[in-house]
């Protein structure tokens, strides 16, 4: 993909992430989650999708785990009843890019259902506990857990 501009509406926090993943990858990679209210060290991608209203990319740094050879992130949207931008511009095109750490890497999105679903949010879990809390905050919105598939 091409070159990306941060988005002036996001909160200073996270432009500061996008601006930290454009300009020093691995120092990005492992983000401080203190500055987001919470503790420790997380693994985070920079997820880049195309706008489905502007066309434009749009970046987001997420925290992720790598499941064999695919990238899982949750579309949790801090427990919002409607699900963030990001991944309704997957719905409406789920061939996307992601960096993690220095990597870049083309890759095809899908939402996982079911006993997978389950799973892998476990897992997600497991890194970051408060997307239960989120789930309870979403109420009937039963948040998405994406499967990023690296096309190779």
């Amino acid at each position: 993909m091409s070159t990306v501009e941060i988005p002036d509406y996001l909160p200073a926090w996270i432009k500061q992430h996008i601006e930290l993943y454009l300009t020093d990858p691995e120092k990005a990679h492992m983000w401080d989650a203190s500055l987001g209210g919470w503790k420790g060290l997380l693994p985070t991608l920079l997820l880049i999708t195309k706008g489905r209203k502007s066309g434009e990319l749009r970046p987001l740094p997420l925290i992720y785990k790598k499941v064999g050879d695919a990238y899982v992130i949750i579309a949790s949207k801090g427990g919002a009843p409607a699900h963030p931008a990001w991944y309704l511009n997957l719905m409406d095109e789920p061939n996307c890019e992601i960096r993690v750490a220095s990597e870049s890497m083309q890759a095809a999105a899908r939402t996982a259902d079911g006993e997978e679903r389950e799973t892998l949010w476990a897992e997600l879990a497991e890194i970051y506990p408060p997307y239960n809390d989120y789930q309870q905050a979403a109420g009937e919105r039963l948040i998405p857990v994406v499967v990023l598939d690296v096309r190779t």
